[in-house]
């Protein structure tokens, strides 16, 4: 046998004492990284993997915002809070109702020339509620009733006249139910929402429908007399399309971007939520579409199924300025 045909006879050697394949390097020697003390690596693995599940955990709990707020150090009204109803009862109305009703309040504001009625989103333990700015503007004073019956009177904090949102806490409170604020970007024409409010003074009325359009611009008056009053007057005037709706809006005026509802709204539903099959605020209903004109009665001036709403993400955006006390 020559030596050639030794070389293709047995291509790996038989054996590490093979003299036929010296050219083949050995493979380099394994050298392994440094090597923890005895005992550490056993211990650090299942602390980071506790550390992971407890982020995890508060995610999905009912702190949510708070703890998204102090691992990040990004505001706590950017994170969007837990569901209200469990998943199983996710879209069930009777348990969406059930579950955040106690976090909606009634509001009576006393105007200089009358009353203002609507409703309000309990969005802290301690009576921060969300608002329209419609609902308390030129108030001397606002009262709220809570779900329990419980009634408190409240400051106004902050005001936004171009958005129609404010901001007003309660004296004395704590221990409320604050409701949990989602996504307004994730809402789609077709989602199931509820609306809860007050219409005509009747706390707590919950009614049911779909998201019927997105991005409507609607513009609604910023008159301190145009609020949302009681009786067939001046019931939620605004503007859509270049045409007037419900009354005259005035000559001060905002235009915003709305979620359009067949939720049946009313007089008395303005500053109130709009949730989502989750039990979560996606938006603060400020108008609706009366067949009615505006001298109309109540009875005439009812739903038809158009109603609209702050989105939410709005609202969140909103918040800083509106503790800090804005009256823009």
């Amino acid at each position: 046998m020559t030596e050639s045909q030794g070389t293709y006879e047995q291509p790996y050697p038989s054996s590490p004492a093979s003299p036929a394949h010296a050219e083949w390097p050995p493979p380099p020697p394994y050298r392994p990284g440094p090597q923890p003390e005895p005992g550490k690596k056993r211990r650090r693995g299942p602390v980071a993997l506790l550390a992971a599940v407890a982020i995890v955990a508060a995610a999905v709990g009912g702190g949510t915002a708070y703890t998204v707020q102090e691992l990040t150090g990004k505001d706590a009204t950017t994170a969007v809070g837990a569901p209200a109803v469990p998943t199983a009862k996710r879209g069930d109305v009777a348990a969406i109702a059930a579950a955040v009703s106690p976090s909606v309040v009634e509001i009576n504001a006393t105007l200089a020339g009358g009353s203002s009625t609507g409703a309000g989103v309990i969005i802290s333990s301690d009576g921060e509620i969300v608002t329209n700015n419609h609902v308390v503007s030129g108030a001397s004073s606002v009262k709220v009733r809570t779900s329990d019956g419980k009634s408190y009177t409240a400051e106004v904090l902050g005001t936004d006249a171009s958005k129609d949102l404010a901001l007003i806490k309660l004296r004395g409170a704590k221990g409320l139910k604050a409701a949990a604020l989602g996504d307004s970007d994730a809402v789609r024409v077709g989602d199931p929402v509820v609306a809860i409010g007050s219409p005509e003074g009747l706390t707590g009325t919950v009614t049911s429908g779909i998201v019927s359009a997105l991005n409507r611009d609607v513009t609604v008056s910023t008159d301190e007399n145009q609020g949302q009053g009681q009786g067939g007057d001046d019931q939620w005037p605004f503007r859509f399309g270049g045409r007037e709706f419900n009354g005259d809006t005035g000559s001060s005026t905002t235009t915003y971007k709305a979620i359009q509802t067949d939720a049946s709204l009313n007089p008395g539903n303005s500053g109130g939520a709009l949730f989502d099959a989750s039990g979560r605020v996606i938006g603060i209903n400020s108008a609706m579409y009366s067949s009615g004109s505006q001298a109309s009665s109540s009875a005439e001036a009812g739903s038809i199924g158009l109603g609209f709403a702050i989105p939410v993400n709005t609202v969140k955006s909103d918040l800083a300025a509106l503790r800090s006390g804005g009256t823009s």
